[in-house]
């Protein structure tokens, strides 16, 4: 049959498309800032008939209106990353985490979380039928061959992003029209804090390296001090629109790049519209799902790869807390153990974690004695490789756990280093006697 016959039959409103969920049925949303606003809109208009649907995702950009109070009979939220429209719910005993590394979530789907239906987002088909994910390629594009049914928003303003990013018409059950702007994420407000820690990172950073970046004011502030570098490619889980502008200045071009030459490559997109029409059709940009940008041996494959990631604390071993506060959860483990992993595997690799050394205007330091008592270890000790503020950078890898301490202790704020080392001495037994020098490897105190 006719693409465009298929297409006619299968198309939609939004409330109808809804009915399709029924009670008891497990639901994948697209994620991000490629949330199907206007179906999900749908689905909590017509909650009254259902009980107890499981509704599952990365990070809500959105409203997240199943997640609040009220609609505890309806909808149930099984979060594979916690956002902040949607941590209350967990804390308050109304949903759940499920813990998986960022590359494994499709297979979750299909092994151990099979799907009733997910509804995606997706660009107007091209002449052949097929529509492309857009922004949000991760699990999104994978999740259509493992659900039941599939709801597609198709969206003129959801840019035809490459790659592996294509759905047919023939594989949606169900397909709503609506036009509508993407979510936008403003650019983050950058402190000078922010901006010595940038500055750290980009010494570890050289000509022709390739990059993974996070979201956020560190990431966003890395990029504005490596203006002077010269062939960075990237190849990341996501980037935002301080990409954009290294590639407008000829910074990032990834013709050094020994896997996938001179295309940047990520699962999914988070900025502004300028991000949004930089990717639009752009052979430079390729997406593929999250089971191939994520998974450590293709990461490895990229030589010099330099991964940057951020946290919530460390302590004097090393061990790195991404996730919670405490016993509070208030996101997950993403792609940074996937990235640390890959950028160890890579050679010439390097992963960062960076960090402002206070919290909560200064009062808390983020270097501690011993993790908050609840708080996950998202990044262990064996894993964990330069860890940087702004007061300067360590790096841990295969040091001593003394070593470890008293490098961490160099970096933490001064207001809490005296407590640091007396929490050292009491730790180690032994007496603290200043910082560690590294030089190729070698140390002295």
């Amino acid at each position: 049959m006719d693409w465009k016959t298929i297409y006619k039959e299968r198309l939609t409103t939004a409330a109808e498309a809804v009915k399709k969920i029924k009670s008891g049925d497990r639901v994948a949303l697209q994620h991000a800032v490629g949330e199907p606003v206007h179906i999900i809109d749908a689905m909590i208009a017509n909650r009254e008939a259902y009980r107890n649907v499981e509704i599952t995702h990365m990070v809500s950009m959105g409203k997240s209106e199943y997640a609040q109070p009220g609609m505890e009979p309806y909808f149930w939220h099984n979060a594979l990353f916690v956002g902040g429209t949607t941590r209350n719910t967990i804390k308050a005993g109304h949903g759940d985490l499920t813990p998986c590394y960022f590359s494994q979530i499709p297979n979750l789907f299909k092994r151990t979380m099979p799907l009733d239906v997910t509804i995606i987002h997706v660009s107007p088909p091209d002449e052949h039928g097929y529509c492309s994910c857009g922004v949000s390629i991760d699990y999104s594009k994978v999740s259509v061959d493992y659900a039941k049914v599939v709801i597609a928003q198709v969206n003129k303003c959801m840019p035809r992003t490459l790659g592996d990013t294509f759905v047919h018409v023939s594989k949606m059950t169900d397909i709503v029209e609506h036009d509508a702007p993407l979510i936008e994420l403003p650019p983050p407000k950058i402190t000078d804090v922010e901006k010595a820690i940038g500055e750290n990172c980009a010494k570890l950073i050289k000509d022709g390296d390739c990059l993974q970046l996070g979201i956020g004011a560190i990431p966003d502030a890395v990029l504005l001090f490596l203006k002077d570098k010269k062939d960075l490619g990237i190849h990341s889980e996501m980037f935002s629109d301080g990409v954009v502008e290294l590639v407008e200045a000829g910074v990032i071009n990834n013709k050094r790049k020994n896997f996938h030459p001179n295309v940047s490559i990520a699962n999914f997109l988070m900025g502004t519209k300028r991000l949004y029409d930089y990717a639009n059709n752009n052979p430079a940009v390729n997406m593929y799902p999250a089971t191939y940008v994520n998974d450590p041996y293709i990461v490895g494959k990229n030589d010099n790869l330099v991964s940057i990631n951020s946290c919530v604390q460390v302590d004097l071993l090393g061990q790195v807390c991404s996730e919670s506060v405490g016993t509070t959860q208030i996101s997950a483990v993403g792609g940074q153990v996937d990235f640390i992993r890959g950028a160890a595997l890579s050679k010439g690799g390097r992963s960062i974690i960076a960090m402002s050394s206070t919290a909560s205007g200064g009062k808390i330091s983020k270097i501690v004695p011993f993790l908050d008592q609840g708080a996950v270890v998202t990044t262990n000790r064996y894993d964990v490789e330069y860890v940087i503020t702004e007061q300067g950078i360590a790096n841990l890898k295969y040091r001593t756990v003394r070593d470890r301490a008293r490098m961490l202790i160099d970096i933490a704020h001064p207001n809490f280093r005296d407590e640091l080392k007396e929490a050292f001495e009491k730790r180690f037994n032994c007496k603290y006697t200043g910082g560690v020098s590294v030089y190729m490897g070698s140390w002295t105190e």
